[in-house]
């Protein structure tokens, strides 16, 4: 399936990466790395994840403390948030 994320969710990304890349030469890199293995997880397997709210299900990423909520569609995957797990909970909930 296709993954789209939203602008928001894009934003958080690179935000964090950044951050990453701050702390450790490579790190922001890495946790590029595992958010594309995460969201290739849920291309292949998209209700494997548990839901958090109605229809947005949530996976975490593997060695950061980030996941990616996401909605399914008929033939693409919308990522709503790279949510930080520690930080502002359920901020993404008004997004679309």
């Amino acid at each position: 399936m296709i993954i789209n994320l939203l602008q928001e969710a894009e934003e958080e990304l690179i935000k964090a990466a950044s951050y990453y890349e701050q702390q450790q030469s490579a790190l922001g890199i890495e946790f590029i790395k595992e958010v594309r293995r995460t969201c290739n997880l849920i291309s292949a397997s998209p209700k494997a994840a548990a839901k958090v709210r109605k229809e947005i299900r949530r996976r975490l990423v593997r060695r950061f403390p980030f996941s990616v909520l996401y909605q399914e569609g008929e033939d693409s995957i919308q990522v709503i948030a790279i949510a930080h797990q520690r930080r502002k909970p359920r901020y993404w909930a008004k997004r679309p």
